[in-house]
């Protein structure tokens, strides 16, 4: 099924879409955003709301546990990061 479509009704190639993305941030004056890292940062939302990583494959559509599992990662190292920062912050007062 297609769900996204060219300006002619056609499905978008393998990088038409995040190309066509790239110029509608352009447009809109953000520059740093792009359709990959949305994708991203939803993971990592994800993941920092307790999602798995078989959940994020199967929410993401990835095929190898290991491109989840990054995700999960990168939602830890935050996750511990704020616990150190909150034990600092416990410690300075």
């Amino acid at each position: 099924m297609t769900f996204l479509m060219t300006e002619y009704g056609k499905p978008f190639a393998a990088n038409g879409f995040g190309n066509w993305f790239r110029d509608r941030c352009n447009e809109a004056g953000l520059p740093h955003c792009a359709a990959h890292s949305l994708r991203k940062a939803a993971a990592v939302r994800h993941a920092l709301n307790g999602a798995t990583a078989p959940e994020l494959m199967a929410w993401f559509g990835w095929k190898t546990l290991a491109e989840a599992q990054r995700y999960c990662e990168m939602a830890n190292r935050i996750k511990l990061a704020e616990a150190a920062a909150a034990k600092m912050n416990a410690n300075s007062q």
